[in-house]
């Protein structure tokens, strides 16, 4: 049997079952969705960033499992610096980073991370693993330290890899959690050795369905309209350890607020609610001119630009629907830093009064704050704009308007299916994190010509099916409550 690896080690203490079908289905394990793969792909860059901080650094190739152990062990005695040491010891298999001697016994471990920040949850157990192996194997570790991006580094020039970076030495808190790491490990083993699939959410191993590869296998048996799907409910577990899985099956006294009551009722009766008040002063506070607007972005671990942060969100595409039946809109063309011909033809198309609508106001807003930060000739228009943004996600979350369709929701995704009986179906870009990986590709990929255009078009449907779909959604409010 394959040996236990650190990231077998995080996967089983996150979620058993999915550590279960690596040895035992893995051919079952639904694909990482792209979003995740990007990054997976991103983390690599950084990785090899990173190990120009130690230049004197001997990088051990890592697609040959064997050999690369076989070139750790020869390597080890001669106390150099190592890139991706391997060492297997009790069919337990880790493989550092960074392993940076310090003198004839003792040996420092830096695990190199593509996030802005230390997950507990996750980077902990890694380093403990890791060396709990080395340890097991005789090397002393002196300390246990992730080197992650700084957020706060703004690029100006070319990287200056030092200050990209952030060391954190995470030594003690490792110290504190390595005596639950035999015991994770005996645990995990125990779950691998099993013939029958330990199902996760009977045992407890999560306590709701998280969005990962596996959760159909593990949450399937609930029923379509189940109890997590109850709008701010901080008691979901409870009910559900109760015996309380389906909607229509909770009970009305453990309700804490007034969309939860809305959500039961909708479930039972099959209705749908409409509070034709409150929506009939939403749509008489909004302007005659509206201008629906929705943006994309994409951004690097590494910053690609002049002035830009690890992460920042890039914005390189726009759809706007000017009612009554207009609709302009963007995309950039280029490898160069989309934000400023964003900007000039975004002031251009954008009408000079009425209201700005959006789905989610957070979002939209917060990227023209960014804009206005870091290209301030455009502050005093920006501030014009955020002013007029009204955001269409209100009558939603506050369920003036719930289908039961929308599993408690307020998604543009969930709403526009629930309310117009369509939504994204027949685009083959149907989410933001497509778009923006698409963008990426077409842009700083290997695409040929006809795919690239092919993309370019892909991308434009899908931008203006978030506006049409705006303008779709006010005016089925409207026939609502006339």
């Amino acid at each position: 049997m394959k040996p236990l690896s650190k990231s077998d080690y995080v996967i089983g203490l996150e979620c058993p079952g999915h550590l279960w079908m690596k040895y035992h289905d893995k051919e079952n394990i639904p694909p990482q969705p792209a979003g995740v793969l990007k990054r997976f792909e991103q983390g690599i860059l950084v990785g090899q960033l990173a190990k120009k901080l130690f230049p004197p650094g001997i990088d051990i190739p890592d697609r040959d499992y064997l050999k690369n152990l076989e070139k750790t062990k020869e390597l080890l005695p001669k106390q150099k610096i190592l890139f991706e040491a391997a060492i297997q010891v009790d069919n337990l298999y880790a493989r550092a980073d960074i392993l940076i001697p310090i003198d004839k016994n003792q040996w420092d471990i830096i695990e190199v991370k593509s996030s802005s920040k230390v997950d507990k949850n996750k980077h902990y157990p890694d380093l403990a693993f890791q060396r709990y192996v080395y340890e097991k194997a005789g090397l002393k570790i002196r300390k246990c330290i992730l080197m992650h991006l700084n957020n706060e580094y703004v690029r100006r020039g070319d990287i200056n890899v030092t200050e990209l970076f952030i060391q954190e030495n995470l030594t003690s808190e490792i110290e504190k959690i390595m005596v639950e790491v035999p015991e994770n490990i005996a645990s995990l083993w125990n779950i691998i050795n099993s013939k029958t699939f330990p199902n996760t959410a009977e045992k407890n191993y999560c306590t709701a369905p998280k969005e990962c590869l596996i959760k159909e296998k593990c949450w399937g048996f609930l029923p379509e309209h189940h109890v997590f799907h109850l709008y701010n409910g901080r008691k979901n577990r409870e009910l559900f350890d109760e015996g309380v899985h389906a909607l229509v099956d909770v009970p009305e006294e453990r309700l804490s607020n007034e969309q939860q009551a809305i959500q039961l009722n909708c479930a039972k009766d099959g209705k749908t609610h409409v509070d034709k008040q409150q929506i009939t002063t939403f749509l008489e506070n909004l302007d005659k001119v509206q201008c629906h607007l929705d943006f994309e972005t994409c951004s690097f671990a590494i910053p690609q630009f002049e002035g830009t942060r690890p992460y920042q969100r890039l914005p390189f595409q726009f759809s706007l629907h000017i009612v009554p039946g207009k609709h302009v809109e963007y995309l950039h063309d280029g490898k160069d830093d989309p934000r400023p011909a964003f900007l000039v033809a975004l002031k251009k198309m954008l009408p000079d009064s009425g209201d700005i609508i959006v789905y989610s106001q957070g979002f939209e807003s917060s990227i023209l704050k960014e804009l206005a930060r870091d290209f301030p000739e455009y502050k005093v228009w920006v501030d014009s704009v955020l002013k007029r943004i009204v955001d269409l996600r209100v009558p939603f979350s506050k369920f003036w308007y719930y289908n039961r369709v929308q599993k408690g929701s307020a998604s543009i995704k969930k709403v526009l299916p629930a309310l117009i009986g369509k939504g994204y179906e027949g685009l083959d870009i149907a989410d933001g994190d497509c778009a923006s990986i698409a963008y990426m590709d077409m842009t700083y990929g290997k695409m040929t010509a006809e795919q690239k255009v092919k993309t370019r078009k892909d991308l434009l449907k899908y931008c203006q099916r978030d506006t049409e779909a705006m303008v779709w959604i006010v005016e089925k409010l409207r026939e609502l409550v006339q």
